[in-house]
């Protein structure tokens, strides 16, 4: 069965995941080492500023280039760091950019250069082939949660939360639905960084200070997202506006951070599922939050757990998902499918690009 290592730099812009598996792209039959490279803070920083000026900017801006070769060095570094011998890695880059509605994501990283340095092929450029076709682009990894859970009573919802919080719902006849919630960690990363200087609300500290706000979470709530109907997904800016009008800055800094776990949970709580869960799952960084876990468990009514109880990592999960779906690129077999991204119908995508022979489809 092909050996894969696949890398995932999330949303919350804080490093590479890596993770290695034997996979076909169907089964899962064994899973490995694991490694993380946390981004230096001035890539990190790069990387944020670039964020805001994506829509302005062109493939060959010199900051862009610059940041691309520093994030491709990490990568490299992370496949190293695995320490195992892989017939294939699952690249999926950094988004800088999503915008579905207009047929555009953009994730950037250079696969020749990783392949190359490597000596392994790349798979590569999940999300365009969906976007083109009309699909959201996201979220890609319903398709491994429902390989993993392929045992485990149903319906059952696998909740990730970085930046942006996703879901996969499957149903107990393995039906796949699958949507962004809204907010994950993103605002309140970037909350934590503007009042306390760290990089993330530590063990939830900041958050469990204070008490939600329910004008301003009241206000978020009324978000035209929230309205709208399953597959549905997002830019980790696409709020930007609404917290700035929320009234959210004029809390404390505990309030504040407190509102925005409360608002990740409610946002969760809000997205329309066929049936109820009967059990909640959660992946990402979220579930280090102790105020995010307690925030879930008190608006979502089925136990909410990390999955780790059962028997998953949940720091590599997204990593290993992109060398699930690498397989599923080379194998030709679908990445998204209607009740995931909303795609007309099923959807193979992604490019390889080999150490010498360059690109294929």
């Amino acid at each position: 069965m092909p050996r894969t290592i696949g890398l995932m730099s999330g949303t919350s812009l804080d490093g590479v995941d890596a993770a290695w598996m034997e996979t076909d792209g169907e089964t899962v039959a064994a899973t490995g080492p694991t490694v993380t490279i946390p981004y230096d803070p001035l890539l990190r920083a790069d990387l944020r500023r670039i964020l805001d000026l994506a829509p302005t900017l062109s493939p060959d801006d010199a900051l862009l280039a610059d940041a691309v070769h520093r994030l491709t060095e990490a990568h490299i570094r992370a496949v190293e760091g695995v320490g195992r011998k892989a017939d294939l890695i699952g690249f999926h880059g950094q988004t800088i950019l999503h915008r579905p509605h207009e047929r555009w994501t953009w994730q950037v990283g250079d696969a020749a250069m990783l392949a190359s340095r490597t000596g392994i092929p790349v798979a590569y450029d999940f999300r365009s082939a969906d976007v083109a076709a009309g699909g959201q682009g996201a979220p890609l990894v319903p398709v491994f949660h429902a390989a993993l859970a392929r045992d485990l009573p149903k319906p059952l919802a696998v909740l990730n939360i970085g930046g942006v919080a996703n879901v996969t719902w499957i149903g107990a006849d393995d039906t796949l639905i699958a949507c962004d919630t809204g907010p994950g960690n993103g605002p309140l990363d970037d909350w934590a960084a503007r009042h306390t200087g760290s990089a993330y609300d530590k063990d939830g500290a900041l958050a469990a200070s204070g008490r939600a706000d329910a004008g301003v979470l009241g206000r978020l709530l009324t978000h035209p997202f929230f309205g709208r109907p399953a597959p549905k997904s997002l830019d980790r800016l696409d709020f930007g506006a609404a917290l700035a009008a929320s009234g959210l800055d004029v809390l404390s800094p505990g309030d504040g951070a407190a509102t925005l776990a409360a608002f990740t949970a409610r946002a969760v709580a809000a997205t329309a599922l066929p049936a109820p869960p009967v059990r909640w799952l959660v992946c990402g960084g979220g579930r280090h939050n102790p105020a995010i876990m307690a925030a879930l468990r008190a608006v979502l009514p089925a136990p909410v757990d990390p999955v780790e109880t059962v028997g998953w990592d949940g720091d590599a999960l997204e990593a290993q998902c992109f060398g699930f779906l690498a397989a599923r690129v080379v194998a030709r077999l679908p990445l998204s499918f209607s009740g995931t991204t909303g795609v007309p119908t099923p959807m193979t995508g992604g490019r390889i690009v080999h150490p010498s022979r360059g690109v294929s489809p």
